[in-house]
């Protein structure tokens, strides 16, 4: 059971908990491997929407070896992130997908908690996205993948001496959930 009055540092996900995000994500992965065959393509959307949390690069690498069996070289997981990274940033950055219920929690409760991200989104992205969308001043600090997330939080645990029963992470995948469980901290799991 959480005691919400001992909560100090609240770790939120970005996409689905910040973000409405998730659509316009599943829609560039059918945009960005067109030329495969659906069948294989929709395997991937299946994969993804089961996996919120796991980044692009595991994902695209996911897609080749496992659902499509072949290989793919690192080169090219990060060309293929690149080109995902160009058909999702620039709508990404339109304030209409923020998530208002959120949005409101931070900016009324920012001085009271040590508030954080991290997300299974490329960092680089995820620093231009909070940068446009003047959400960085809210946030100590915002990290994203290639780092797994699970060891993104643990990361942020040791980094700032955070107490795990002070901690809880706020996500909307298992994934989310796996990462507050195996760094022995709070979760909520926030579904819109």
């Amino acid at each position: 059971m959480i005691n919400i009055e001992n909560i100090r540092n609240i770790i939120f996900d970005f996409d689905g908990v910040i973000l409405d995000s998730v659509e316009f994500k599943t829609k560039a992965f059918v945009e960005l491997f067109q030329e495969f065959p659906k069948n294989k393509v929709q395997e991937l959307i299946k994969y993804h929407m089961q996996n919120g949390g796991i980044s692009r690069y595991c994902k695209i690498q996911y897609f080749f070896e496992n659902i499509l069996c072949k290989e793919i070289s690192d080169k090219e997981i990060l060309n293929y992130a690149k080109l995902y990274s160009q058909l999702t940033k620039e709508k990404l950055c339109n304030p209409k997908y923020i998530i208002k219920e959120t949005f409101e929690f931070i900016k009324k409760n920012q001085t009271h908690y040590n508030m954080h991200i991290a997300s299974g989104a490329d960092e680089q992205d995820l620093l231009e996205i909070c940068e446009r969308l003047d959400l960085i001043q809210y946030f100590l600090s915002i990290h994203g993948s290639p780092t797994k997330k699970d060891d993104l939080v643990k990361n942020l645990l040791v980094n700032n001496n955070y107490k795990t029963k002070e901690t809880i992470l706020i996500g909307d995948s298992v994934n989310d959930y796996e990462a507050a469980l195996k760094n022995n901290i709070y979760f909520y799991g926030f579904f819109k």
